[in-house]
């Protein structure tokens, strides 16, 4: 039960979140992209989150505890504040851009946009279905084990690329060329967080020096 009204406080309190978000800064709520928006990434959270509630409740439990004051890591509760600030900015540029039409983006890019969303949402929960240790926050349990299989076979940090995929999908799906300037900031805040966590598990995770010997790319393969 306390699962159940933790996910429902959760998906207002998003919903509510986006609404300001994107509404506000629109300066209208004539603004049919942010709809769509809203409507994909509460479709691509909740179903994920329902199959990980039934199968993978622990799973679930880690991932729900996130903020930047669920960090232990100094750095990590700062770069926290840099990753949502960027989640704000994508929000906040996109939707001035569609208050004083900066852009036009054709109705099919904002479909790409939002194709996107779907796919960096459902490659993060697909991480954490193959990594039941996959937190929201810099934490290494005991006993946890390296996973160095599926998408951890590929990069050392898959659920980040899903949701840099997601960024450059926001944008898009809220029918904005200038919010894709975001990802510059955006960027450069994931590759702190990831130097910062791969610190950490070196130091704290058993067999995680082994494993980034075997898997060399953090994010994408042949280049970083």
């Amino acid at each position: 039960m306390k699962i159940v009204l933790q996910l429902l406080a959760s998906t207002i309190g998003g919903i509510l979140f986006m609404g300001v978000l994107l509404f506000l800064p629109a300066g209208t709520f004539d603004y049919w992209q942010a709809w769509v928006f809203i409507a994909v990434f509460i479709v691509g959270t909740m179903l994920p989150t329902v199959y990980l509630a039934v199968k993978l409740p622990d799973a679930l439990q880690r991932r729900m505890k996130s903020g930047p004051w669920s960090e232990t890591r100094l750095a990590q509760r700062l770069i926290m504040i840099g990753l949502i600030l960027t989640v704000i900015a994508v929000g906040v540029v996109s939707a001035l851009d569609h208050r004083f039409g900066w852009s036009t983006v054709p109705t099919a890019v904002v479909v790409i946009g939002n194709v996107l969303v779907l796919c960096g949402l459902g490659l993060a929960e697909l991480v954490v279905i193959q990594n039941n240790y996959a937190a929201a926050t810099i934490t290494v349990e005991k006993d946890q084990p390296v996973v160095s299989t599926g998408l951890y076979g590929v990069v050392r940090h898959p659920m980040y690329v899903g949701a840099m995929i997601m960024m450059v999908g926001m944008p898009l799906a809220l029918g904005s060329y200038w919010g894709l300037l975001t990802m510059i900031p955006g960027v450069l805040v994931y590759v702190a967080r990831i130097t910062d966590e791969e610190k950490a598990l070196r130091q704290e995770l058993d067999g995680y020096q082994e494993y980034t010997e075997k898997v060399h790319y953090r994010l994408v393969p042949g280049v970083w």
